[in-house]
Parts: C-alpha cells; sequence; structure tokens
C-alpha cells in the first residue's frame, strides 16, 4: 500500500541487524516509527533527532503483558501502526538428535509465538481501519532445511505457514502481509543471535559439524547487505501489490528457486501415487 508521510512503523528487534537498518531507514524517510528491544536502552540512539517521530520501548516479546503495553504506548502516541515488522528472533544450530529440549523450545517461544502474539495485538486496530501490512522476516531456511539448522528451519517454516494463512484470512479486510527471506547477510546474527550445540556423535560431525564451522567463520563475509535489504523491504511495503513473498540476496534466491524446482520434479514424479490414494471415481 503506498504509504502516507504519517504512516507509523513498529519494527521489533531493533538492536541490530534487520531491524535497526529499517528502523534508520524509515525515519530518515520520515514516516513515524517503534522501535523496540529487549533493552530499550540498546535502540535510544535510533530516536535522536527524531523525538517527534520516533518511540523508543522495551520489548521482550514472549512477555504478553509486554506487547499489550507496548501497542498501547504506540497507539497512544501515534493514534496508530500501519506497518508491523516482525524482526525479533535468533538461530539455534544442532543436528536433530542432539537438540536440547528447553533451548528448542524456547527458540520456538521468540521466532513463532511471541511473532504470533505480536501480531494478534496489533490486527485490532488495523482490522478497524480496514489497511495495514504485517511483514514477517523469515529465513531461507523458510524453505530449506540444512544440515544443523533443523530447529531454526523449523520456526521459519511455522512463520511461513503462518504468513500465506494470514495473507488469506485479512486480504478481504485491506491488510496486506508480506514474509521476507534473507539469504546470508552482513549482520551480527552469526556472533550475537545465534546459538550452536556442537556435534559429538561422530557420526553428525561431516554433516553437522561442517557446517556449523562454516557458519561461525563465514561471519563478516556474508554477501548481503543489510542496508539494501531494509530498502527492498520498504520499496516491498510500498508496491501497489506487494509481494507475499520476499526473497533477498542472491544466495537465498538460488537456493529457493533450486528446491521448490526440485520439490515440484519429484511430486510429479509420484503424481499417479498421488492420485492413487483417493477413492476411485465410482466409489465418492
Amino acid at each position: 500500500m503506498p504509504l502516507n508521510e504519517n504512516a507509523v512503523w513498529y519494527i521489533t528487534g531493533c538492536s541490530t541487524g534487520f531491524g535497526r537498518e529499517l528502523a534508520q531507514i524509515v525515519l530518515k524517510r520520515g514516516w513515524r516509527a517503534v522501535v523496540t528491544a529487549r533493552d530499550a536502552g540498546r535502540v535510544k540512539d535510533l530516536t535522536h533527532g527524531h523525538e517527534d517521530n520516533a518511540l523508543a520501548l522495551a520489548l521482550d516479546v514472549t512477555s504478553h503483558d509486554q506487547i499489550a503495553d507496548a501497542v498501547r504506548q504506540a497507539e497512544d502516541r501515534f493514534g496508530a501502526i500501519d506497518v508491523l515488522v516482525n524482526n525479533a528472533g535468533y538461530g539455534y544450530q544442532a543436528s536433530i538428535e542432539e537438540g536440547d529440549d528447553a533451548e528448542i523450545r524456547a527458540q520456538f517461544e521468540t521466532n513463532v509465538f511471541g511473532l504470533a502474539a505480536m501480531t494478534r495485538a496489533v490486527l485490532p486496530g488495523m482490522r478497524a481501519r480496514r489497511s495495514g501490512h504485517v511483514v514477517n522476516i523469515s529465513s531461507q531456511a523458510g524453505f530449506i532445511g540444512y544440515p544443523g539448522s533443523g530447529y531454526y528451519a523449523a520456526t521459519k517454516h511455522a512463520v511461513e505457514g503462518l504468513s500465506d494463512a494470514l495473507s488469506k484470512e485479512v486480504a478481504p479486510l485491506g491488510i496486506k502481509v508480506t514474509c521476507v527471506e534473507p539469504g546470508p547477510f552482513r549482520t551480527d546474527w552469526a556472533g550475537r543471535s545465534l546459538q550452536q550445540r556442537r556435534p559429538t556423535i561422530a557420526d553428525y560431525q561431516e554433516t553437522v559439524g561442517a557446517r556449523l564451522e562454516t557458519t561461525s567463520s563465514y561471519s563478516g563475509r556474508q554477501p548481503g547487505d543489510p542496508a539494501r535489504a531494509a530498502e527492498a523491504i520498504v520499496k516491498a511495503v510500498e508496491a501497489k501489490d506487494p509481494p507475499k513473498h520476499l526473497v533477498l540476496g542472491a544466495i537465498a534466491l538460488d537456493g529457493i528457486r533450486g528446491k521448490l524446482t526440485e520439490t515440484l520434479a519429484e511430486i510429479e514424479a509420484w503424481a499417479e501415487t498421488s492420485r492413487g490414494a483417493d477413492y476411485p471415481e465410482g466409489d465418492r
């Protein structure tokens, strides 16, 4: 939806990475922005020089009370939330067999349940105005399961499914939904927002172990530019017909294309078997 000059963006996870870059671009463009992080002190600098247009709030998306309070403060200050960007989240790498139950559940609490709770809190206002845009930051892992990233991929697959369903529910109400699928970008994700459980089982050293090592050593050399990614998100939100899926970066584009091509070929190869699972025509 083309945004008016008073549009309000609400962005979670603004202390680093995509969230910070997006907040800076939004405020530079003259829009209003609610910038959040678990520690509000880490995003206070974003409001300097933008005191009339920016509001920095502490927000842990796993706390329903904090979500409700932060949304209330945002609406009290600016009257509405036009664009919600669910960016808060983090990575967790381990083999499926060696994943720690508490760590897995904690990641789902932030990446999936926190995102869903945040969305539920903002939707009533968007429904009342019959306008709005929900942007969910997923990952290429939302399409592709890599060794060592199974649980992280599971959270992003969940975000993809939620976003697809939500888009169909709210489209008649004038609300748009975009799921963003970045590849590797030069943020501090690997250094700050990634937890790793190195494999101790020898059978996983050449798959999981190798990938975890690559992820760590690759940090700081990723080809993706976070500022360009933020500009791409703004372009998508401003589009008359915004995409439901926005892939960012050549690695993600090639990887997702390859995955979809491979999946379609496999489905077609088994199409006769798939159709054969129905009752015969005469028995329906």
